[in-house]
């Protein structure tokens, strides 16, 4: 299997990156800065630089028909404008990148799309919270609200509260809403990578913690013929 990382270099997409690599499948990751392509190649990854606010259909549409090394079975949206960021970034990125990454996806006919939203996504920010959090939080929404307008093979993982801590094995997984709690990034990976090997598992918008389910149960519960 061939996957393309949008956000590369992003924590989880690493995690995602070698967990693939290592399986022995080919990951290409998106990258914006010339310098995180040693860290990707690393792992075992193929990077490409490339800005996506920046991008157009056309560019990023033939990177994933020819320049990537080989045929495209899947992409990942994994980008973010990131900590510190303010919110017209939220925009451009979250937003804007996630809708041009599935126009390309499908000019290119990539069909299987995960996008990482987050965990609020779908509801307005309370009023305590600042301006940047509730740009994000439109931002994300409209994103999953225009993957889902597609006929794509898409799922929209939602994560609660990310944490570095070692990968527990075991999640709760489930369609809106779970509740929110804590995940940690590798385990976020590892649901992304059992999610790309589970082609059955489509058209789901589907929130994630920490919880007791093994990572392989918790998406083969969501197959059709589970």
């Amino acid at each position: 299997m061939h996957v393309v990382i949008a956000g590369g270099h992003g924590q989880i997409a690493l995690l995602l990156t070698e967990i693939l690599a290592a399986a022995g499948h080919s990951v290409t990751g998106l990258i914006r800065r010339p310098e995180q392509s040693e860290d990707i190649a690393a792992i075992g990854g193929r990077p490409i630089v490339i800005d996506l606010e920046q991008a157009d259909t056309e560019h990023l549409a033939g990177l994933l028909a020819s320049e990537t090394g080989g045929a495209v079975d899947a992409v990942v949206f994994a980008a973010g404008a990131g900590p510190g960021s303010g919110a017209a970034r939220k925009d451009t990125v979250d937003r804007a990148a996630s809708v041009l990454l599935a126009d390309a996806a499908e000019r290119a006919g990539v069909r299987r799309f995960l996008q990482i939203s987050t965990m609020g996504a779908g509801t307005v920010a309370a009023p305590s919270r600042d301006e940047v959090w509730a740009a994000y939080l439109v931002a994300k929404t409209a994103a999953e609200d225009d993957l889902r307008a597609r006929d794509l093979d898409w799922v929209v993982l939602r994560p609660g509260a990310l944490t570095d801590d070692p990968p527990a094995g075991t999640v709760q997984l489930g369609e809106p809403p779970v509740g929110r709690g804590e995940v940690a990034r590798a385990d976020v990976a590892a649901v992304l990578a059992e999610l790309l090997c589970s082609p059955a598992v489509s058209r789901k918008v589907l929130e994630l913690r920490g919880g007791d389910d093994p990572v392989a149960d918790a998406v083969a519960a969501f197959a059709p013929d589970s």
